[in-house]
């Protein structure tokens, strides 16, 4: 039966697509991104932003726009509310 790897005749990949140095990367950047993920929607749902909400859900940045988000323009809010 052939598989995904030797169908497009990249010998990386023959393996199957979790494993050797591709399944290596994989899992750690997939947990990595679910992580910040998680806690990035939980602060916007926490904080009553739906639109931050929507885009942290449909954006996928491998956890870079979620890491700004909890430590940059989440602060941003909580400090605009405290000076009114």
């Amino acid at each position: 039966m052939m598989d995904f790897g030797s169908f497009f005749g990249n010998p990386a990949l023959e393996s199957g697509i979790f494993g050797g140095t591709l399944g290596f990367l994989l899992f750690p950047l997939m947990f990595w991104g679910i992580f910040w993920k998680g806690w990035s929607l939980w602060k916007a749902a926490h904080a009553e932003s739906k639109i931050w909400f929507v885009v942290l859900l449909l954006v996928n940045t491998i956890g870079i726009l979620d890491i700004l988000y909890i430590f940059v323009f989440s602060k941003m809010k909580k400090s605009s509310k405290k000076s009114r």
